[in-house]
């Protein structure tokens, strides 16, 4: 279970990494790219705030599992990383942008079992 929790942390860093990345530094290109749309309905600022909370939930994935130091900080970063993706289905959902919707869904369902997964069998 072990072994399976940490590919789950992994990929879900590797997702918030890059997402993280471009809320927080790539926002006009966003806009460009197909389901980007939504960008120009967040405030720039929030955007930013936005992408560092995703950078810093991703090393919370990870960093505490590998140097043992506050491992409980990663289940409570799964958790909100859980919470995060309910309020961006959400907005997606009202803005009708299902593809969008679909990869919250996804993300929420694998941030939510590491958060349980991680409670149960702790680092």
């Amino acid at each position: 279970m072990n072994t399976f929790l940490w590919v789950l942390q992994a990929l879900l860093a590797i997702a918030f990494l890059a997402a993280g990345f471009n809320h927080a530094f790539r926002a006009e290109q966003m806009k460009a790219q197909r389901g980007g749309q939504w960008v120009v309905a967040v405030q720039r600022p929030w955007l930013t705030v936005i992408g560092w909370l995703e950078i810093l939930a991703a090393m919370a994935m990870v960093v505490p599992g590998l140097t043992g130091i506050q491992p409980g900080l990663t289940p409570l970063a799964a958790a909100s990383l859980a919470v995060l993706m309910v309020c961006a289905a959400t907005f997606h959902l009202v803005r009708h942008e299902y593809p969008n919707l679909a990869l919250n869904s996804v993300l929420f369902v694998l941030a939510l079992a590491v958060a349980y997964g991680r409670v149960v069998y702790p680092l």
